[in-house]
């Protein structure tokens, strides 16, 4: 009778045990603290993320155990520039330098591993001596992993080298304006009372030829232009004339406008012409350490030392007006007509205004040398100071690569 009995008697109570369990499961989350939805995550980014590391300030530290990592029998050097070969002073001395940036560790470049990177791929320089200067020095070093390195000299190369180990070639384009120029002898009739001998006429707008098609050849490309843009390479009886769409530019500009107008164009030929694959990098100026007066007024760079960093200023700075002002005079401009590029900056102006210490100056390994054309001291010895370059310029090819 009971068991009977038992349905009919819960029935009525079955409603009410639902809407209080409810109930109490509304009330208990209501207790709970809210939390909003998370946002999706973001996708992560696969590109690696540039190096903290500034190369390009720093010191310069005495390390008594560093050496070069090639001598004077480098079948790349150049004569002038030899200086172990030249006998100069001090050359222990002057590659015992290690340039420390601040805060981090450049390593030195490992040829073999550098050129395993960059199989299959090609590397230009374009610009004027000290672009040379720094490829004679790439050259030497990358040839530690490849003896059988060989000279090369094809699409329109001033010079370079083919390393067959791994399939890749080095060369340099001499380009000393990288805009198009050529010599326009004096066309008037009549004396030379004015002393003109013609011009150099400069077309902004059109590459020069040794560099206008070789963009798809290389997979990097290192510019530079500077070393030309003053009275000493053009002076007012040839001096320089500037062209835009084939039409002299009115009213004349002067030399440092001239300079800033080929930035102007030169700069969007690389963005527009050089393909984006390509990793585009601009070497700032190399100092020039000329003391007591310029080349041709007996300057001198007669140093045991580098310079301290007290003393910079006095060096370079253009509001001093000394004989090496123009390098940050030009790399002021040179940063300005790159803003908002994809090209990046080789910053080796701080490193190098340094190293009064070590340029050829008088152990040019030519007799008369010094009598023609004075002091050297704005090129490097090798080995030397473009060693270091070579270090922090494969950390930005390695990085840049990296990135895509």
């Amino acid at each position: 009778m009971l068991l009977t009995m038992a349905p009919k008697l819960l029935s009525p109570l079955f409603p009410w045990l639902i809407l209080l369990t409810l109930f109490l499961l509304f009330l208990y989350s209501s207790l709970l603290p809210f939390h909003p939805p998370s946002p999706p995550t973001p996708p992560s980014n696969k590109f690696p993320t540039l190096p903290s590391c500034n190369f390009f300030k720093g010191h310069w530290v005495q390390d008594p155990n560093r050496r070069p990592m090639y001598d004077e029998t480098c079948p790349f050097h150049r004569n002038s520039w030899n200086c172990l070969r030249n006998k100069r002073d001090n050359m222990g001395i002057i590659n015992s330098w290690k340039w420390v940036p601040q805060g981090c560790v450049l390593h030195r470049i490992d040829p073999a591993r550098f050129l395993g990177r960059m199989r299959n791929r090609n590397i230009g320089f374009v610009g004027d001596s000290l672009n040379e200067n720094f490829l004679v020095s790439f050259l030497c070093i990358l040839r530690v992993a490849d003896a059988g390195a060989k000279k090369w000299k094809r699409k329109g190369a001033w010079r370079g080298a083919y390393f067959p180990k791994f399939n890749v070639t080095v060369g340099y384009h001499r380009a000393v304006l990288l805009a198009k120029y050529e010599w326009q002898p004096k066309q008037t009739a009549g004396g030379d009372e004015d002393g003109l001998k013609g011009t150099y006429r400069v077309d902004v707008d059109i590459p020069a030829n040794d560099w206008a098609n070789i963009a798809d050849f290389y997979d990097v490309l290192v510019f530079n232009t500077g070393h030309w843009w003053n009275s000493d390479k053009f002076p007012k009886e040839s001096s320089l004339t500037f062209y835009r769409a084939g039409k002299p530019i009115l009213p004349p500009l002067d030399i440092l406008d001239g300079f800033k107008v080929v930035l102007e164009n030169m700069v969007p030929y690389i963005q527009n012409k050089v393909p984006h694959k390509t990793l585009k990098i601009w070497r700032l100026q190399s100092p020039r350490h000329f003391y007591g007066g310029d080349w041709n007024q007996n300057g001198s760079c007669l140093f045991n030392k580098p310079l301290e960093e007290q003393q910079l200023d006095l060096w370079f700075d253009p509001s001093n007006n000394g004989p090496n002002k123009e390098e940050r005079l030009l790399n002021r401009l040179i940063e300005g007509a790159l803003q908002g590029t994809n090209i990046q900056l080789l910053d080796l102006t701080q490193p190098s205004e340094f190293r009064a210490d070590a340029h050829p100056a008088i152990w040019l390994g030519q007799k008369d040398a010094v009598s023609v054309w004075g002091q050297d001291c704005m090129h490097w010895c090798l080995p030397g100071v473009p060693d270091t370059w070579v270090d922090i310029l494969s950390e930005l090819i390695h990085v840049g690569l990296e990135l895509g």
